[in-house]
């Protein structure tokens, strides 16, 4: 496993990082108007914080809940050196290409390379937040949306590819894809809607950790066997139930009005998901899990990220309910059907619950509650619908071509995947030589043949349809 650490890996990042400074810093710069106020900035200074919970431990908990015990560690460190790798992408490079001085529609200027120009001044001249906490607040956006891809490939990509993803795909994919939606950019001025990231962040995530699955392969010795740790996992979920409370509240980027209907839309949401999952799942398995309940709360809040500041109460709670089911649907009827392993269903959840909550935004977005949205087809304007899907098509597009590249160019410098012996070793002992549980204590004991005993180092990685 070493040997995927050649010289050519650290040359690579240190000249990508190098490369940058050759260019002008500071060439452009944005005129202050608005004053900052006290109140806005300390909600989302408070947003921040919890939304950088949410990621961590949230997002790292949910999935190392979910896998085996040989894999918990390097599950988890997908999530944590994503937040540590984006974070300095981001400030390099990555948000000035995304809020920078729009260039043709496409990417930002480079008014803002390295946070210069990034100050206690109110955002943008517009907002009423200090320039500092926006510009955090979007890197914990970016980091994210870069860990949940991990949950497709968990368990079998090698460590240097995902580092060198970590860098690449929020350059090339999460930042040209964010400017266009919030950053000025040409699908901004078509019409689509997206609060909170339904196509910037879950669609885009979502479709990337299915290309990454479908590339690298899947699972060697795949069972179904159960999620090792479901007290780890309930904290996660609870936890990015608590973060996204944050992640679309803090989105009306002030507190008030705006930031109450999303944060209030967040929380029916992600109840009415369960319900609407457990409700698929007792129909059809004749038993209701604890798996399945988090998960479709999990699938209510991605359904309603881009409609959180677009839409009524009630129609968040449709939202959210039938979001729930539909991810039901494409996590345990469309990846049976179709045969690919998506480890932890980034593409179940994020992927079809992000294109559903996307869609029906175009049903249900009304002025009434925000005159800067527009109104849907169920408030006499069809034509947002066809807005929607043009933001949903375009995204699937930049999502499979951007990731597609970037995997066959890493694949370039080192391996995309572990090696047979690594993977069924684990990579928490194979590569970070820190597994999570000690692997030589006592077996446990089957509950159902007391006889029989399994040892918890071979439990393999659980999807959340198993």
């Amino acid at each position: 496993m070493r040997k995927l650490f050649t010289w050519r890996v650290p040359l690579l990042i240190m000249m990508m990082i190098c490369s940058l400074f050759i260019f002008p810093i500071g060439a452009f710069a944005k005129t202050t108007t608005a004053t900052v106020d006290s109140g806005d900035t300390t909600w989302i200074l408070v947003a921040t914080a919890i939304v950088m919970f949410m990621h961590i431990p949230g997002l790292a908990l949910f999935y190392g809940g979910l896998v085996s015990q040989k894999n918990v560690v390097s599950t988890m460190m997908h999530s944590f050196a994503s937040l540590l790798v984006v974070t300095v992408v981001w400030v390099l490079w990555g948000y000035t290409l995304t809020y920078g001085t729009d260039i043709g529609g496409i990417i930002g200027g480079l008014d803002y390379l390295g946070f210069n120009g990034v100050g206690e001044e109110a955002t943008f001249g517009t907002l009423t937040i200090p320039h500092y906490i926006f510009a955090i607040f979007q890197t914990l956006f970016a980091a994210i949306t870069v860990a949940i891809v991990s949950g497709g490939i968990a368990g079998r990509i090698a460590f240097p590819a995902w580092i060198l993803f970590a860098i690449l795909w929020p350059t090339l994919v999460y930042a040209p894809m964010a400017h266009w939606v919030w950053g000025g950019g040409w699908l901004s001025g078509v019409g689509e809607l997206d609060f909170a990231g339904g196509t910037v962040v879950h669609v885009l995530s979502g479709v990337s950790a299915l290309v990454a699955a479908l590339m690298i392969g899947p699972r060697h010795r795949k069972n179904q066997g159960a999620p090792h740790n479901l007290v780890l996992f309930l904290i996660g979920a609870g936890s990015l139930w608590f973060g996204w409370l944050a992640f679309n509240g803090g989105s009306a980027l002030a507190s008030g009005g705006l930031a109450s209907l999303a944060f209030a839309n967040t929380h029916v949401a992600a109840g009415a998901g369960g319900i609407g999952w457990l409700m698929i799942e007792w129909i059809v398995r004749k038993r209701p899990t604890l798996v399945g309940a988090a998960t479709g709360a999990i699938s209510g809040l991605v359904a309603i990220t881009p409609a959180a500041g677009f839409v009524t109460i009630l129609s968040a709670l449709i939202i959210g309910f039938s979001g729930g089911m539909v991810c039901y649907y494409g996590v345990n009827i469309i990846k049976a059907r179709l045969k690919y392993d998506d480890t932890l269903d980034a593409f179940g959840v994020h992927g079809i619950g992000g294109i559903w909550g996307a869609l029906v935004t175009g049903f249900f977005a009304t002025k009434e509650v925000n005159p800067a949205g527009g109104d849907g087809l169920f408030y006499g304007h069809p034509e947002q619908v066809l807005h929607q899907l043009m933001g949903i098509g375009v995204t699937l597009v930049l999502a499979t071509v951007g990731t597609f590249i970037i995997l066959k160019f890493i694949s370039l410098f080192t391996p995309l995947r572990v090696s047979e012996e690594e993977e069924l070793m684990g990579l928490d002992l194979s590569f970070h030589e820190e597994p999570a549980y000690n692997h030589t204590t006592q077996p446990t004991t089957d509950v159902q043949n007391p006889k029989t005993v399994t040892n918890p180092a071979m439990i393999s990685e659980q999807s959340i349809s198993g």
